[in-house]
């Protein structure tokens, strides 16, 4: 390619070279003025002589054309995935590569975007910043433009607008239908925390796309957490408040699902999840002591050390039966509010301790039967046996033995022994892995005495001397209940020959038996980091079956499970969509929610311009229903930078003609000695004129 241009190199300074025009300007526009002879001479001669001294020329450049970049962006999001999009879009995408193939100007580069880069997928369709980066190495002067094939749904609109100046045309070539319908159910507002054993409030909403609803009444069902579901109907169009109990400590997820409406595209948005983190207010505990000794301090100060824990303690220093003459004024003022405890706030406590408590008269039967009751209901009991378990003074001979899991055998084993856990103990989340939390290093110390029992009931976690029980843990109707056949878990707060993991065996017994999930023994759990989702079961049996996962998009798979030790196999899945992955093993369930609780990408799944419109309208793009099988694309032309970019059944991508010089000719267009004598005679022809006037 060949271009040609006039260039000018004066032979004297620009500086000298404009004065002098000026003057030669005056003098001859003077002459003209008087009418003198031989003006138009001298305006010739003086023009010739300055154009001689501009010293003009003809420059030649050897150009060579450069290909201008367009973009084109194939939408991958997973709303493509409907109906016959991503087949519409695979054949787009071909015909509108074979299209501008044969434009010889032009460099193409496709851009898949809308999934991780580990195959997953993400929340939001951002093309419009896949666009912008995958041509950010090319000038905006080679640009041609960009064609996106899509449904429309692109999220990253409104800040992209400022980078798209210069740009050149954008279009889309949408692959849904025109005028789509869908419902879609949404969580309108929802709280991330809440008071365990008090209520949520969040508010849903369900639309019927692109505007229904009217009486229209749809169907949800609700499950929390992973619990049987339950239904109500609510009306279409209107934002309604849902109320429900927090039931435990952590993560609490609710599942939402609309039943499918009349025009559905797809049920993945007919499902939302609301996650809130419940903690707990205050933990009421009640500690009744039932004599003075040197462990009652340690489980005061163990439970005081919480600042979590509300704690009553209560011990009984004077029994009825003693009389040895002391006055009254002389005794406590505080007399033990039995009645209060015991039957009018007895509800009122997340937990229950007796530590050496043996039958005195001072809590009669129908209030350790009402203790008995707490517990079938879902109360937490936990009892520290002394040695007058083993008498007939022995708290199981009472009311509360029905829901102690231990019998005494009336043998109190006086001999230093070590506590151990049981083989069942290391599967088992309150002692599994118990020595890792333990407060010194070595071995536990030893401690010296053990009421002998026989656990007829319950699971044995942990055993003293001649290998008989020492903790056992059982479940009673609703509650729990916790027995520790010993009165010196006292020798390891001491440090006695290294002391314990006392402090993180508490911890555990009283979140086991406040029903913390994290402490569930046959329970079934999921961890999520990023796309990764970890899922735990634990069991007190091996148990390495695999287990069915659901995706948001309904379809199941098999993961397998490896045992990780501690009474837990693990198993981890890769999730290729954000949404409510559903886990079962075939009795327990469990949810885990990858992403954004309720993502973008999921809000509007109907195929529209109106996202992209911005864009369309700044660069002078326009939009394509594609329809079909996808392969009958618009034409498409190069138009000027100037021209309209759009039309009825054709794009355009910009020609910008941008070039490389790689040679320039200069050639002179007034060679100076004719040009010097042309002026010089026009000059002299002049003063002939004026001299014969």
């Amino acid at each position: 390619m060949i271009g040609q241009d006039i260039a000018f190199a004066p032979l004297i300074p620009l500086s000298a070279l404009l004065p002098l025009a000026v003057l030669a300007a005056l003098i001859a526009g003077y002459g003209l003025y008087r009418r003198a002879r031989g003006g138009w001479w001298r305006l010739a001669g003086l023009t010739v002589l300055l154009l001689a001294l501009s010293n003009p020329s003809l420059v030649t450049e050897k150009r060579e054309p450069i290909k201008d970049v367009a973009v084109v962006v194939i939408d991958q999001s997973p709303s493509q995935k409907i109906g016959d999009r991503t087949a519409r879009t695979e054949k787009a995408a071909s015909a509108v590569r074979e299209k501008l193939s044969r434009f010889s100007d032009l460099d193409v580069r496709v851009v898949r975007a809308g999934g991780g880069a580990d195959g997953t997928e993400v929340e939001e369709t951002r093309l419009m910043e896949a666009m912008t980066r995958a041509v950010s190495d090319v000038p905006r002067g080679r640009l041609a433009g960009a064609i996106l094939i899509t449904d429309g749904q692109v999220h990253d609109v409104a800040a992209s607008l400022p980078s798209l100046a210069d740009f050149g045309p954008v279009h889309a070539l949408l692959t849904g239908e025109k005028d789509e319908g869908d419902r879609r159910l949404t969580i309108v507002q929802a709280p991330s925390f809440g008071i365990v054993g008090k209520d949520i409030t969040f508010t849903i909403r369900v639309d019927d796309l692109p505007g229904g609803g009217g009486d229209d009444l749809a169907g949800v069902t609700l499950r929390q957490d992973g619990q049987d579901p339950m239904m109500m109907s609510v009306p279409v169009g209107q934002e309604v408040p849902i109320t429900l109990p927090l039931s435990h400590g952590g993560l609490n997820i609710v599942e939402l699902t609309a039943e499918a409406g009349r025009r559905e595209l797809t049920l993945a948005n007919n499902r939302a999840a609301v996650v809130v983190n419940g903690v707990r207010d205050r933990l009421r505990v009640l500690l009744v002591s039932g004599e003075p000794h040197a462990g009652e301090r340690t489980w005061r100060n163990l439970l005081k050390a919480d600042p979590a824990v509300d704690l009553v303690h209560f011990t009984i220093l004077r029994p009825p039966e003693k009389n040895d003459g002391t006055p009254i004024r002389e005794l406590s003022l505080i007399a033990f509010p039995i009645r209060e405890l015991f039957e009018m706030k007895l509800s009122e406590f997340d937990l229950i301790i007796f530590d050496r408590y043996k039958k005195r008269g001072v809590i009669n039967n129908m209030y350790l039967a009402n203790i008995a009751e707490y517990v079938e209901k879902g109360g937490a009991f936990l009892e520290a046996s002394g040695p007058t378990f083993a008498t007939p003074m022995s708290l199981y001979r009472s009311p509360i033995g029905t829901v102690l899991p231990a019998e005494p055998t009336g043998r109190v084993m006086e001999e230093p022994f070590k506590p151990t856990v049981t083989d069942l103990g290391k599967r088992h989340p309150v002692t599994a892995g118990l020595t890792d939390a333990a407060d010194g290093v070595g071995p536990w110390g030893r401690w010296m005495r053990q009421i002998d029992v026989t656990a007829d009931k319950g699971s044995v976690v942990m055993s003293g001397a001649e290998g008989r029980p020492l903790l056992i843990l059982d479940r009673v109707g609703q509650g729990r209940v916790a027995q520790l056949a010993s009165d010196h878990f006292w020798l390891w707060s001491r440090g006695f020959e290294g002391g314990g993991p006392q402090a993180e065996l508490l911890r555990r017994l009283a979140h086991w038996l406040m029903k913390e999930p994290e402490l569930e023994e046959n329970d079934l759990r999921t961890a999520v980091d990023g796309s990764r989702i970890t899922i735990t079961r634990r069991s007190l049996e091996p148990d390495t079956r695999p287990l069915t996962v659901t995706s948001p998009a309904d379809l199941a798979q098999q993961v397998e499970m490896r045992d990780g030790g501690n009474g837990q196999a693990v198993g981890t899945l890769i999730a290729s969509e954000p949404g409510i992955w559903r886990v079962t093993d075939g009795e327990k369930s469990a949810v885990a929610v990858v992403g954004a609780v309720n993502p973008p990408e999921l809000a509007d799944v109907r195929s529209t311009p109106e996202p992209l419109t911005p864009a369309l309208k700044a660069t002078g793009g326009g939009f394509y229903w594609l329809g079909g099988d996808g392969s009958q694309v618009p034409g498409i032309r190069r138009v000027r930078p100037d021209r309209d970019a759009a039309g009825s059944g054709w794009l355009g991508l910009r020609g910008n003609g941008d070039h490389v010089v790689t040679g320039v000719t200069q050639t002179p267009l007034l060679p100076g000695l004719p040009v010097l004598l042309l002026a010089l005679g026009m000059l002299v022809l002049a003063w002939r004129r004026e001299g014969r006037g």
